[in-house]
């Protein structure tokens, strides 16, 4: 499972030229589900990211959670996360978790999250066409893995 996590002022997705769903502050989660993932990944990924403190104190230090401030979460299913870009131009998407096994695992995914967070979780709709638009906070970004149990960013020890 992968996740790309953006602090943001503000956040919304438009589904197929619908009304656009938005949120205040808070988290838009871009978040891609590979065919290997099982609740264990769910788990970790719910875990890391409830807990993750990325939002600024009163001393302007990034050390509160999204709990700690009241803010909005806003998940977006996105299998091209899964991306193999290995061979030629042509992304192969063959790694991302067809849709019987990916949606009850996103929706477990925003259910639990709302139960970490004790708040409604926003969501894009799975599968449908999406226009999502953001407004980075910072910027910042954290990409999460749950195969690797690390951030994207993050050397292995050696």
């Amino acid at each position: 499972m992968r996740a790309v996590i953006q602090r943001v002022s503000e956040a919304s997705v438009e589904i197929e030229g619908n009304q656009p769903r938005s949120v205040g502050r808070g988290l838009l989660i871009l978040l891609g589900i590979a065919r290997n993932d099982s609740r264990e990944d769910v788990m970790w990924m719910v875990k890391k990211i409830s807990g993750m403190r990325i939002f600024t104190d009163t001393e302007g230090r990034m050390n509160l959670s999204l709990s700690q401030i009241g803010g909005d979460a806003m998940v977006v299913s996105q299998f091209t996360l899964l991306a193999d870009t290995k061979k030629g131009n042509r992304p192969s998407f063959d790694p991302a978790a067809p849709p019987e096994i990916a949606l009850p695992l996103y929706e477990s995914f925003v259910e639990k999250l709302g139960l970490a967070l004790e708040r409604k979780v926003f969501t894009g709709v799975f599968g449908a066409s999406m226009r999502v638009s953001l407004v980075n906070d910072g910027p910042v970004t954290i990409i999460l893995d749950s195969r690797l149990r690390r951030g994207a960013g993050e050397v292995p020890e050696r």
